[in-house]
């Protein structure tokens, strides 16, 4: 079952996260239909959503929630089903677009999945690019479909893409907020709480991807991904701290112009723009008055304090496994410091540790992705335990 443009069909994977209650906002405005939802574990939102948009299916990969989920809709005609199979499955269902909104590595295969169905796929994931990237792209290529950025930074590198294929690039200017420890040195880090680290000053986001941000590890992320996606070297990525979050990102082209998106910090602008892409449809976000901004302002990332930038840096440059190696080690490190067994700036110094202990393996397989991911996790949950 698939659409046309005013009557498109999704599946959205994550859709009570973030990226997927914004995606269905879009949606709810545009009239599109939905043939599949999927969450972790958060069925009162998920019954909800599916009781507005009325999916063929519905996917929760927590096999404790399976049961409650099935509960919730027995009187409905629709579908429930779980786990990381039931995923995939959910996620090669025949659509107009797949939105992959879930958080962390689970993601990589989904996107597979859907790729290699023959749907156009909206990337919110960072993780699936981050450690699967050649496996990704060779599927993009293979089943000649699209993958469309979401993350506001890639989505503006794409669109000041557009119309220039054949110029040749000179650099990436990805941007980043900062997060909110902008200007603190590593001593001034050791002090700062929980509280401190879930409130960014821009962008309303999810527990996990709010900490990174704090971290720089989410930039980190960004730049393998943007490597990946836009097939540069990881010297052409240039990270410019922008703490307006109005220029959303640049490219620079061999003859020196600079074409960037601007914008206010709404993810809703480019959830939409990969959704109806190519067109640009009418949204409900708000407009950028630079009146009202007054003064963009543009400062160097400090590598050094934020070392979680430095070691995607590193990793991207190694390649092979080492991009997974750099994210097991930060997701669990960052569960951790969720879960309130460590401080902070411990997240920084667990993923430097791990990525400098562990060897990288040049070729990029399920079966390497898998085993590195979980050689890192090790890593990092074993040293908490000792103490380190």
């Amino acid at each position: 079952m698939t659409g046309t443009e005013e009557g498109k069909v999704l599946t959205v994977l994550g859709s009570t996260g973030s990226i997927g209650t914004q995606t269905l906002d879009v949606c709810r405005m545009h009239g599109y239909k939905i043939k599949a939802l999927t969450a972790n574990s958060s069925t009162g939102l998920l019954e909800k959503q599916a009781r507005e948009f009325c999916p063929e299916t519905v996917c929760v990969t927590d096999e404790l929630a399976f049961g409650d989920m099935k509960i919730r809709l027995a009187d409905t005609d629709i579908k429930v089903t779980c786990g990381k199979e039931a995923l995939c499955d959910t996620a090669a269902l025949s659509v107009d677009m797949v939105i992959n909104a879930v958080v962390g590595m689970v993601g990589l295969e989904p996107t597979l999945a859907a790729l290699n169905a023959h749907n156009r796929v909206g990337l919110a994931n960072k993780e699936t690019l981050v450690t699967g990237g050649e496996l990704v792209k060779a599927a993009e290529k293979s089943n000649n479909v699209d993958i469309v950025p979401i993350d506001s930074e890639h989505s503006a590198i794409f669109q000041s893409l557009m119309g220039n294929s054949g110029n040749k690039i000179e650099k990436i200017i990805l941007t980043a907020s900062g997060g909110p420890f902008f200007g603190y040195n590593k001593e001034r880090l050791r002090t700062v709480t929980m509280e401190q680290a879930l409130h960014h000053p821009n962008w309303s986001m999810g527990r996990k991807i709010t900490t990174d941000s704090a971290t720089l590890m989410n930039k980190g992320l960004e730049l393998i991904e943007a490597v990946r996606l836009f097939d540069v070297t990881p010297e052409q990525v240039e990270v410019v701290v922008h703490r307006q979050s109005i220029l959303h990102s640049a490219v620079e082209y061999e003859d020196g112009a600079v074409i960037g998106q601007l914008g206010v910090p709404d993810m809703k602008i480019p959830i939409q723009f990969a959704v109806t892409y190519p067109k640009r449809m009418k949204s409900l976000s708000g407009r950028l008055s630079l009146f009202d901004v007054g003064t963009l302002t543009f400062e160097r990332a400090d590598e050094e304090t934020f070392v979680c930038l430095a070691q995607a840096r590193k990793a991207i440059a190694k390649g092979g496994t080492a991009p997974t190696i750099l994210n097991g080690a930060n997701e669990a490190a960052v569960a951790a410091f969720l879960a309130g067994s460590i401080p902070f700036y411990r997240i920084g110094e667990l993923v430097t540790a791990c990525c400098e202990a562990l060897s990288h393996i040049p070729e990029v397989t399920l079966d390497t992705i898998s085993e590195a991911d979980r050689a890192a996790r090790e890593y990092v949950i074993t040293e908490i335990k000792k103490g380190n």
